[in-house]
């Protein structure tokens, strides 16, 4: 092997530890801005001890490892899966689906974060605006709240009637049982977290000046009635804890054993195998003599300020 040789070969392993290092950073960012938060003062009590952060990096990696299986499983069978994320605000559910979607090709496995109904909405069939969100086949839709707005939010803050309400109860399950008739693999989460938990969350929120956006005018309401949530919570569950669509939940007082024990509990519910792949090859560079590439005028590139 030649100096150049040597030369070039140190230089690409060189580029793959910096593209390397640049994907774990992304997840440290994460991470960091995680633990950023929790250390701004307040007046609660020292947080417990949580996953210690080799383990918790470790065990997150190999999982996303097997999302990645999932996926090309999804893909490749042609299967069409549904998770539903619900839990009260600040309980943890968005960071559960970052770490999910992260390492996934958005393509065939996308968020549906529906807004409040529009008033065209409103006089709708009450689950007409999520089925249009349902996923075809090979693709995975998590749901950041779903369907059981009306069980929870509606229900607390009176955006439906009584008589909504109970039709809801009546209809939820036979919706879920005919998307389960139509081939979607349904799996239902909710997010469990204390008084306590909520009100350090919400206190970092105020205190933190790039959280406050996730904090609503809704968000604040719904800390004042804390046992009306409650009441709404045990009575969904009561009513839609079904054999065939069953709820399961996630103790989410710690955020990084919630991420793990979720996708964890997510990959034993959905029987994918991982699928072989042709090895890539990439072409011979096609040089074209004839082709010279123009200058390009340096006002239209960025400014490189780093």
């Amino acid at each position: 092997m030649t100096a150049s040789d040597r030369t070039a070969q140190t230089a690409k392993r060189e580029r793959i530890i910096q593209e390397m290092a640049d994907d774990l950073d992304e997840e440290l960012e994460m991470e960091l801005d995680d633990g950023r938060l929790d250390e701004l003062l307040d007046d609660t009590d020292v947080l417990n001890p949580t996953v210690d952060r080799k383990i918790y990096f470790r065990e997150l990696l190999r999982l996303q490892g097997e999302l990645v299986k999932l996926q090309d499983w999804v893909q490749s069978e042609k299967k069409k899966v549904v998770v539903l994320f619900e839990g009260r605000d600040s309980a943890g559910k968005g960071g559960v689906i970052k770490r999910i979607t992260q390492r996934l090709n958005p393509r065939i496995c996308r968020v549906a974060a529906l807004p409040a109904p529009s008033e065209r909405e409103r006089t709708q069939w009450y689950f007409q605006r999520y089925v249009s969100h349902l996923p075809a086949g090979g693709e995975m839709v998590l749901f950041d709240r779903s369907w059981y707005n009306r069980a929870g939010v509606e229900r607390v803050m009176g955006f439906c009637t009584d008589e909504q309400y109970q039709e809801f109860f009546q209809t939820v399950p036979e919706f879920e049982r005919m998307l389960i008739r139509s081939g979607i693999i349904l799996v239902k989460y909710w997010f469990s977290i204390t008084d306590d938990t909520q009100q350090f969350r919400f206190t970092m929120r105020i205190r933190d000046p790039l959280k406050q956006w996730k904090l609503s005018p809704m968000d604040v309401e719904a800390r004042s009635r804390w046992e009306q949530y409650t009441k709404a919570k045990e009575t969904m569950l009561e009513h839609t804890h079904l054999p065939d669509s069953p709820w399961w939940i996630v103790d989410a007082v710690d955020k990084k054993r919630a991420r793990l024990n979720c996708i964890s509990h997510l990959l034993s519910q959905i029987p994918y195998q991982e699928v072989g792949h042709t090895q890539v090859v990439l072409p011979p560079r096609v040089r074209n003599p004839d082709y010279h590439r123009g200058p390009i005028p340096p006002e239209m590139y960025v400014p490189s300020k780093y």
